[in-house]
């Protein structure tokens, strides 16, 4: 079943669900290049892992971005059994910590494994800025501005700090930003509302080759459909983070719209172009 957005879905953000389209977009824009770019170059995927910590919920479960768990009750905590031990101890608790992989796509040159252009899908941490991913892509967004890479930084999330630009450009929820290697300091980006369609984005390679046409809208609607999280999203719910005022008044008239013409089952919700910078 499609999304019922024209674009970005927000309820994708969600913390259960983001981790899954996370790497299955990487997968897909990974594809979606292959298919234009062979046999003179090819996308690959880099993991990088990470450690998120899991705040415990008492008596039982937590739920981080991937897996649920369940802890002990406290009457069931590990002890030495068969010894007499006197004072009984006291129980506390260690962070959580549990691996969370992020995905970068790369496009090399094949005849040498030339790095051409790397594209960045932030995830959660990545905007934390006290988290150490963050501390790490921020290095690692600047190595890359520092070198004859193409670097395009997709930014699908609402939420967390967005990466510094020296320019103002439109407020939005969404963002992609393209610097290529023989343009710097310009940079291209594009601000995207959400009841906008996702952009077809260039994707430069080396001189003198044409850039390869990523049809963003198209690659997240595949990767909405296979994950199924038209069955998994509930929309009378408010997405996480919550809205500007004017997005979710859009958000209510758009879902109040799709529910009025059978929209699928959505249910209503009750209210609560490039720029170049220098």
């Amino acid at each position: 079943m499609p999304s019922p957005f024209p674009g970005m879905d927000p309820y994708i953000e969600t913390p259960r669900l983001w981790s899954d389209f996370h790497s299955d977009l990487a997968g897909e824009i990974r594809a979606a290049l292959n298919a234009q770019i062979q046999p003179r170059y090819f996308a690959g995927l880099t993991e990088h892992v990470t450690y998120e910590t899991i705040e415990v919920a008492r008596p039982y479960g937590i739920k981080p971005d991937v897996a649920v768990w369940q802890t002990q009750p406290e009457a069931e905590a590990p002890r030495a059994a068969s010894l007499a031990i006197t004072p009984a101890p006291a129980l506390s608790a260690v962070e959580l910590e549990m691996p969370l992989s992020l995905y970068t796509v790369e496009v090399h040159l094949a005849e040498t494994d030339e790095l051409v252009t790397v594209i960045e899908l932030l995830s959660p941490v990545n905007k934390q800025r006290t988290h150490k991913a963050h501390r790490d892509y921020q290095r690692k967004r600047r190595d890359l501005l520092r070198s004859s890479t193409h670097f395009m930084e997709m930014d699908l999330l609402r939420g967390g700090e967005r990466s510094p630009l020296q320019e103002p450009v439109p407020d939005a929820p969404y963002y992609v930003t393209l610097s290529r290697a023989t343009h710097r300091p310009v940079v291209e980006v594009w601000p995207i509302q959400l009841d906008q369609t996702l952009p077809v984005l260039p994707v430069p390679l080396l001189e003198p080759d044409p850039d390869v046409a990523l049809d963003l809208g198209a690659v997240v609607a595949s990767v909405y459909e296979r994950g199924a999280y038209a069955a998994q999203i509930d929309y009378r719910r408010a997405p996480p983070p919550p809205l500007s005022e004017a997005d979710s008044l859009w958000l209510d008239e758009h879902l109040r719209r799709l529910a009025h013409v059978g929209g699928d089952g959505v249910g209503h919700r009750c209210a609560g172009g490039a720029v170049l910078l220098q």
